[in-house]
């Protein structure tokens, strides 16, 4: 991004979110007579910003009539998250998702797609995301059983499947024989998915690891980066500006893990979006070995691996934060320890203290997975697997860890 570029990314933000000025003044941007030239000038977005004034309860937004309103995960004050998109949003949005798809797709003589998703914006766009790249493309609903997914699969025998990880798993492990889908490529999003995990997946549905394409991105930001074959590396995508940071004020109940050398967190200005404050946005996801390659005579920025988060915002199939889960253990049973194990995108809650029993454990999880429906009406549905919650002593190996004193753990 050229200073003129910036100049206007700024002056674009400061109209849209005048709060945007306050915090460059406090980070010493507004000084009479200097004026910014790059982004390591301007001060980091991080979560506490966005919830002092983007995640609010009377985000002026909400006021703005044709925008697209998006809700994930709670924050500190009990609030699902409002994301807004105005239709300029939108339209960039479609535009570099379907450029990535369409590269991915391109010469395979795929004719149709199905989307087998959670909710969110990425599911709510995906049939227009494969309409423009010139694909018969249907969706299956959540809200359905495990069991007419599979029907869908084998009548309609898509050529592409576009699904999350967690669900994918849940496809697998109920069918009999996945190759009788007649999937020939798959496009992932979600949960990150490790090449073993892909290998493995790819195996059982008959097809090539190269056939399968992860993709990562946020509610916040659209697509972020998409993993190249080509070149063993997620790319950047399209329209951000991408840095790798290593020194990043932490969230509250966020996991404070120390980065090892390769590590960096991932922040991000959006040159293309209007209704979301994306300068230098902290991402809170950790990615090993961020640097820029060469791409068809193009410098781009890319890393090797999405290693965790380091926020209170966690996966389990659809976003769920470090405070829904407190807020719903403390009213069962009042302040206690809790611990978030994430292994293998799945997510265990192991509780401290006087033991709960059983009957408490098992009422604390089923209302944990209702605290996102969209999560509970997976469980039931046997497209997620229920998020397990234990006494701290069945994790008690995890204590003698180097990592005890976090609440988020990684296996």
């Amino acid at each position: 991004m050229d200073a003129i570029e910036l100049k206007r990314k700024i002056h674009q933000t400061i109209r849209t979110f005048p709060w945007y000025e306050t915090a460059m003044k406090q980070h010493g941007c507004l000084k009479a007579g200097e004026e910014v030239l790059t982004l390591s000038d301007l001060p980091l977005m991080t979560a506490e910003w966005l919830e002092k004034h983007y995640y609010t309860p009377h985000q002026p937004l909400s006021r703005h009539p044709g925008l697209r309103c998006y809700r994930t995960s709670g924050t500190s004050s009990g609030l699902r998250k409002a994301i807004y998109y105005s239709e300029e949003d939108e339209l960039a949005y479609a535009r570099i998702k379907s450029r990535i798809f369409g590269r991915f797709l391109g010469g395979s003589s795929v004719r149709t797609a199905l989307s087998d998703m959670g909710t969110g914006h990425a599911a709510d766009t995906a049939p227009e995301i494969f309409a423009r790249i010139g694909l018969q493309a249907e969706a299956i609903s959540f809200r359905l059983p495990v069991e007419m997914h599979l029907e869908r699969l084998l009548s309609m025998r898509p050529h592409v499947l576009y699904t999350m990880p967690s669900i994918l798993d849940s496809l697998l492990q109920a069918a009999d024989d996945p190759t009788r889908f007649g999937i020939r490529k798959v496009i992932l999003v979600g949960e990150a998915a490790a090449p073993s995990w892909i290998a493995r997946s790819a195996e059982r549905l008959g097809i090539r690891t190269t056939d399968v394409m992860d993709t990562y991105g946020s509610i916040e930001i659209g697509t972020i980066a998409y993993f190249s074959h080509e070149h063993g590396r997620y790319l950047i995508a399209e329209g951000l500006e991408a840095e790798g940071v290593r020194d990043i004020p932490m969230p509250s109940r966020g996991n404070a893990a120390a980065l090892d050398e390769d590590e960096s967190v991932l922040v991000l200005t959006a040159t293309v979006r209007e209704m979301f404050p994306a300068m230098r946005y902290v991402t809170y996801d950790v990615v090993r070995d961020f640097r820029p390659i060469l791409v068809d005579g193009v410098w781009r920025q890319s890393f090797q691996a999405l290693v965790r988060r380091l926020g209170p915002e966690l996966k389990h199939g659809e976003k769920i934060s470090v405070f829904d889960i407190e807020e719903v253990v403390f009213r069962h049973i009042g302040q206690t320890i809790v611990r978030v194990e994430v292994a293998d995108n799945r997510l265990r809650i192991h509780i401290g203290g006087e033991n709960p029993g059983e009957e408490k454990l098992r009422a604390i999880s089923q209302d944990l997975q209702d605290r996102i429906p969209e999560i509970g009406r997976m469980v039931r549905n046997r497209l997620l697997e229920e998020l397990q919650v234990l006494r701290l002593e069945e994790g008690a190996s995890l204590e003698g860890s180097s990592i005890k004193h976090k609440k988020i753990y990684y296996n």
